[in-house]
């Protein structure tokens, strides 16, 4: 970051991360699958949406506090899990979990992560959730969930939406794979991850598919669930009657999702169906969402749809790269500003005077 940048908002930090990440990590970070229609549609759908705010209201003192799964946070943001992220900063994980504890939200720790799920949680204190792929070796499975409760992780949040990885054809056309002294915190990773690739295929894509267990399905939470005493959210939910049945399978937590358009192309933004699932969920769990939050103005929009809050996925990378510990921490910083004007011009001083009757659709 150069002294005579000016950082504004969440798009200034980007730019500036554009410009120091290497060519094929950019793509990683920012591509999505396929033809990207998906990727660009959650940007869209957040536009397409606009307030009606409501006025004479003495504003003049806010609450931006909630709390999610019991846990007093300190607005309704969370980091959402994004593996490797010593691609972006040598530091990774350590700096986003510093970050996120300065900032009083909850982070949650990518499977992937370059650091150790152990290591991270020393490296700062606060509400600290652990994200979980199910590998086609279970045992492997079962231990990161043992590790997650040892180490003090509230929750477990299950990624439903890859039982096969996205075709992402910027990895597959740069020939992506990971740099030979990247190392996964959690357990090892595999030659095919780091060995060099030839454009139109990804070594990344490679060992993913290694891993990946396709036939995972409601019959096993409840295998998941002997695993600990941990609440349960399930990642990548785009359907009512889905969101329904896993709150009847026991699940605390629906977090609506379609990968930041990294999975299927095509998938519907998250927020489109946010509110057809906060409906078929009622009151037996929280619900939140992911997918193109830039603004504070998307925080709002989509707890007046129905969220509990909001997951930041590649913000916070763009604050990593940029400047580490202080960048993400400038990405928070910016968002809370951002979320807490837009509450003073809406006429909301506490999140739960947020409601569905200030969004009208384009």
């Amino acid at each position: 970051m150069t002294d005579d940048a000016v950082i504004l908002n969440i798009q200034d930090i980007e730019d500036t991360a554009r410009r120091s990440l290497p060519p094929g990590v950019l793509d990683y970070f920012a591509g999505g699958a396929e033809d990207e229609i998906s990727l660009r549609a959650n940007r869209d759908a957040l536009e397409s949406l606009f307030l009606c705010p409501r006025y004479l209201v003495d504003v003049s003192h806010r609450n931006l506090r909630t709390t999610m799964l019991g846990r007093p946070v300190s607005f309704p943001v969370l980091i959402a899990p994004t593996g490797f992220q010593a691609l972006a900063h040598p530091e990774g994980e350590l700096a986003m979990a510093r970050a996120a504890q300065a900032a009083d939200i909850p982070m949650v720790l990518s499977t992937f992560s370059t650091h150790s799920l152990e290591a991270v949680r020393q490296a700062a204190t606060g509400p600290r959730w652990f994200q979980l792929y199910v590998h086609r070796d279970r045992a492997l499975t079962a231990d990161l969930v043992t590790r997650a409760a040892v180490a003090g992780y509230e929750a477990l949040v299950l990624t439903v939406d890859v039982p096969v990885l996205g075709r992402r054809e910027r990895d597959a056309r740069n020939g992506f794979s990971l740099p030979p002294d990247l190392r996964l915190g959690n357990f090892t990773l595999p030659d095919i991850a780091t060995s060099a690739g030839t454009p139109g295929e990804s070594g990344l894509a490679a060992f993913h598919e290694g891993l990946r267990e396709p036939s995972l399905s409601w019959k096993d939470l409840s295998w998941l669930q002997s695993l600990s005493p941990l609440p349960i959210l399930l990642k990548g939910v785009l359907r009512a009657d889905d969101a329904r049945d896993a709150v009847d399978a026991g699940v605390q937590g629906i977090i609506v999702s379609n990968h930041g358009g990294r999975q299927l192309d095509g998938a519907v933004p998250g927020i489109r169906v946010l509110p057809e699932i906060v409906d078929a969920v009622g009151d037996r769990a929280e619900v939140y969402v992911d997918g193109g939050i830039r603004r504070g103005t998307d925080i709002l929009k989509a707890l007046a749809l129905g969220a509990r809050g909001v997951l930041l996925g590649r913000p916070m990378v763009w604050g990593l790269a940029m400047d580490g510990e202080v960048g993400a921490g400038r990405v928070l910083a910016i968002l809370r500003d951002e979320f807490d004007t837009a509450m003073a011009l809406c006429g909301a001083c506490t999140v739960a005077d947020i409601t569905r009757d200030l969004v009208r659709y384009r």
